[in-house]
């Protein structure tokens, strides 16, 4: 009977401790409802593009609420300027310009009586030379992923950065890839693209896959590299878990990039 006691005492410190559990609160972010702007420049004879919308819940599905009305336009360092028109709602594009390497560009947004600007510099082209498919280190059985390298030789004496985008049978991969010349300045290098995660967009022998190299300016780096490093849940729409650094004036979500792009296609084997 002398026990008695002993285990009275651990039963009430057992339920003590059960009954001071702490319930943790994460604090997602989930501020929604804010302007997406999503601005590109090329040196491509296609239309140059505008998109702009509301960002949504990050639980919400990828269903982005268009933004009309807006003005937009875009002036090159020599004072020409190009009108951006609406035609899809929240899409707004020019057939006139088509962006030069090493001209600096300015866009200024009239949306909903406010004024955005944002000032993006294209960089010179660097040749995307070749793409090559090999299995995954840690995938096996009888249908391995595989991963596509793209190859190209970084200029020596620049400050270049690099953004690439990857199609697998035509729908683009939500992860982010960007990389710098840091560690390879004026070297033959590559980039290496896994595919998506898990099952979605994987890529397995006979895929085509398709791979965009932009030529980015610095700001536009830090922008892709902080999306990189967060969930893959692309450039706007769904909230983040913290904003990456815009290059717009005043601070909302979204970029304006003048850059270079070229693709090439190769069959995953």
């Amino acid at each position: 009977m002398k026990h008695i006691p002993y285990y009275i005492l651990t039963a009430c410190i057992l339920l003590f401790a059960s009954s001071c559990t702490k319930v943790v609160d994460l604090k997602l972010n989930d501020e929604s409802g804010k302007l997406v702007i999503e601005g590109n420049i090329t040196n491509g004879t296609g239309p140059q593009i505008f998109k702009l919308s509301t960002n949504v819940p990050f639980t919400n599905t990828n269903t982005y609420p268009a933004v009309s009305g807006a003005t937009i336009t875009v002036t090159d360092q020599a004072g020409n300027s190009y009108l951006f028109v609406e035609g899809v709602a929240g899409t707004y594009t020019n057939t006139q310009l088509t962006g030069i390497p090493g001209n600096t560009y300015t866009m200024t947004a009239l949306i909903k009586e406010i004024t955005y600007t944002a000032v993006s510099t294209m960089p010179q082209v660097v040749t995307l030379d070749s793409l090559s498919s090999k299995n995954q280190a840690i995938s096996t059985g009888d249908n391995p992923k595989k991963q596509v390298t793209a190859y190209y030789r970084d200029p020596a004496g620049l400050a270049n950065q690099y953004r690439f985008v990857e199609y697998v049978n035509g729908v683009q991969v939500k992860d982010v890839f960007a990389t710098n010349d840091q560690f390879n300045d004026g070297l033959a290098t590559n980039m290496v693209l896994r595919g998506g995660d898990g099952d979605e967009n994987a890529i397995h022998a006979g895929d085509t896959v398709t791979v965009e190299m932009q030529c980015i300016d610095h700001p536009m780096y830090l922008y892709w590299l902080t999306l990189s490093q967060q969930s893959q849940v692309g450039p706007g729409g769904s909230v983040t878990p913290s904003d990456p650094p815009t290059n717009i004036t005043p601070v909302t979500l979204g970029y304006f990039s003048a850059h270079t792009t070229q693709t090439k296609t190769i069959v995953a084997r």
